[in-house]
């Protein structure tokens, strides 16, 4: 099986956003797909141990944002490179929220919807939730979405290991690879001050490949 058969399918980037149990989180995906149009029904897919999906396990809702061309980086390693648990992702960014009590931020995208969960199924690693659209809002006319193949073209990004279209490729390559956002250093050496340039992980995270 030839793998980079699947690096040809076209993908957006997006933030998705719960709030439940007075905790909030997103999460950075590139599978958000419109199901059908009436009623308005959305897809995502997330891994099941992400803290999002956790929530919106709880929660019922969600909100999606399609990601802006021009986006600034902070904003995708903010929400696609810590965990929920960990860090309040929405402190200190400007942000609203939908008629659901969901959280969404407000710079760097250019549509959003809010949607209710119809529906799930587990495919293994990931669950697939449809929502039904209750919310949807053009944010900015002027700028394109960003594109998965602009996100790693223009803007250098990495998929983290969580992400349904995650693969490891290290056939080729000698170095250490980060568990958390999958930046790998060629090198045969990891220096002990090593900071993860995506993530900002210490080198304790790395592993030899």
């Amino acid at each position: 099986m030839d793998s980079k058969a699947f690096f040809k399918l076209s993908y957006g980037v997006y933030i998705i956003s719960t709030s439940a149990d007075g905790r909030e989180s997103g999460c950075v995906i590139n599978t958000l797909t419109q199901v059908t149009s009436s009623p308005a029904r959305l897809s995502i897919a997330l891994n099941k141990e992400n803290y999002t999906f956790k929530l919106i396990e709880t929660s019922g809702t969600f909100s999606a944002v399609v990601l802006s061309d021009d986006v600034e980086m902070d904003l995708i390693r903010r929400f696609g490179f810590q965990c929920g648990k960990d860090v309040e992702k929405y402190d200190g960014i400007p942000h609203g929220r939908d008629s659901l009590y969901n959280p969404y931020p407000t710079e760097g995208v250019c549509a959003r919807f809010t949607c209710r969960v119809v529906s799930s199924m587990d495919v293994g690693t990931h669950m697939i939730i449809v929502g039904e659209a209750v919310e949807a809002e053009v944010l900015d006319s002027q700028t394109p979405a960003l594109t998965y193949s602009n996100y790693h073209l223009k803007k250098n990004g990495t998929t983290p290991p969580k992400a349904p279209s995650y693969q490891a490729d290290t056939d080729k390559v000698t170095g250490w690879r980060c568990s958390v956002c999958g930046y790998i250093l060629e090198s045969e050496t990891l220096p002990p001050d090593f900071i993860c340039p995506v993530c900002g992980k210490d080198a304790s995270y790395f592993v030899k490949l």
